[in-house]
């Protein structure tokens, strides 16, 4: 029986994670499981899992919590330091499925032990990809990605030799906006960037899915976990969602991983993993489908893509400065504070700001430095909007 833990349950890449476990529950051995501020969901998760500990990340909500898991003999705790405890217990397997840079300490602590963990929370590389990689490393850990495009490059390098490796093609859908016209995004709503054509995901993400935010720590996530020159990452929009990655070779060939836009596919696969087994997914009819289409995305519509690239270059705590200004600006534009494309401009102006600082690009990468880092450009976007 496998001992897993999991990191971010109550969201979408956790529920769908605890679909799967469901289907063969006595093969798992459930030692935790984290959520927010969904405490019913948090505590029906933990009992249909009959996990041991239950853990909120908000210390207000522990009362709530405890009342609600009563009589069953789960341990309940709450706050940050509790979700950081609960992942040094002993697991074979943890998905860090945490939304933003508070899932980098659980990451951190799963790989500490010398446990799988399956990667769903991208801002880990983005901030730490290093430290994460170099840390996994000397404990003879496993990291799998669960990004949809990671895991599918991931899939399409298996027994290739990366130096054979020219190019890594990551798809995006091009969110909800991809159809607008770029005169029209200044006026886009909350709710309008919240729903996705094609998947189903939490609103956080479905917004940086439209302002290609998402898209951008994905290509810094690739750049970190594959190791690969920023050259060689290109990004298309692909409308369909169903070629969720290909990879180049020196040879001209292009592997290409197609499939249903269902993140249990990239889920089950590190579950899973060395083996594959059967998923509940949908199956392609290539007749049906008739097509697949793809275009460059447009930087001016996507700034993020951009500034990407520029967060590769300065490397350092660049990542910890993107991502911390990324994601005090989306709470800005959720709380109606700032308009859309309000949001790539003060990134912009924050890690420009950040840039100039002397010692950022060649600052050592450890959890004090990026909270740091995190804290400042966070403060950066508050004093702007403010």
């Amino acid at each position: 029986m496998r001992r897993i833990s999991i990191f971010g349950v109550t969201g979408s890449i956790g529920q769908s994670t605890v679909d799967l476990i469901n289907r063969n529950p006595d093969a798992y051995d459930v030692i935790a499981v984290t959520g927010g501020k969904n405490i019913a969901r948090l505590a029906h998760t933990a009992k249909r899992l009959n996990a041991a500990l239950a853990v909120t990340a908000h210390d207000s909500l522990l009362t709530q919590l405890r009342g609600a898991l009563s009589g069953t003999g789960i341990e309940v705790a709450a706050g940050r330091d509790a979700v950081i405890e609960a992942a040094t217990r002993p697991i074979d397997w943890g998905m860090s499925a945490i939304v933003g840079v508070a899932g980098l300490e659980p990451s951190l602590k799963i790989v500490e032990q010398g446990a799988t963990l399956a990667l769903a929370n991208k801002e880990s590389l983005v901030t730490a990809g290093p430290l994460l990689m170099a840390t996994a490393r000397a404990n003879n850990a496993t990291v799998l990605p669960v990004d949809s495009e990671h895991s599918a490059v991931f899939q399409a390098l298996i027994g290739e030799d990366m130096a054979a490796v020219e190019r890594v093609i990551i798809t995006a859908s091009g969110g909800a906006f991809r159809d607008w016209p770029i005169e029209k995004l200044a006026t886009a709503t909350v709710e309008q960037a919240s729903n996705h054509p094609n998947w189903d995901m939490g609103q956080r993400i479905t917004i940086d899915s439209a302002s290609m935010f998402n898209k951008a720590l994905e290509v810094i996530e690739t750049r970190e976990f594959f190791d690969v020159n920023p050259s060689m990452i290109e990004v298309l929009v692909h409308p369909q969602s169903m070629i969720h990655a290909m990879v180049g070779f020196t040879d001209g060939g292009i592997m290409a991983h197609v499939g249903a836009p269902d993140m249990r596919h990239a889920i089950g696969f590190a579950l899973h993993w060395p083996e594959r087994q059967s998923l509940p997914v949908d199956r392609l009819d290539f007749a049906k489908l008739g097509r697949f289409d793809f275009s460059d995305p447009d930087v001016s519509r996507y700034p993020a893509l951009r500034l990407a690239n520029e967060v590769m270059a300065q490397r350092g705590l660049s990542g910890a400065v993107f991502n911390g200004a990324k994601e005090q600006a989306l709470d800005a534009f959720i709380d109606g504070k700032i308009g859309f494309m309000d949001m790539a401009q003060l990134v912009e102006q924050v890690c420009d700001a950040a840039w100039a600082e002397n010692g950022l690009s060649n600052a050592q990468i450890t959890l004090d430095n990026i909270n740091d880092a995190d804290a400042m450009a966070r403060r950066g976007i508050t004093e702007r909007v403010s």
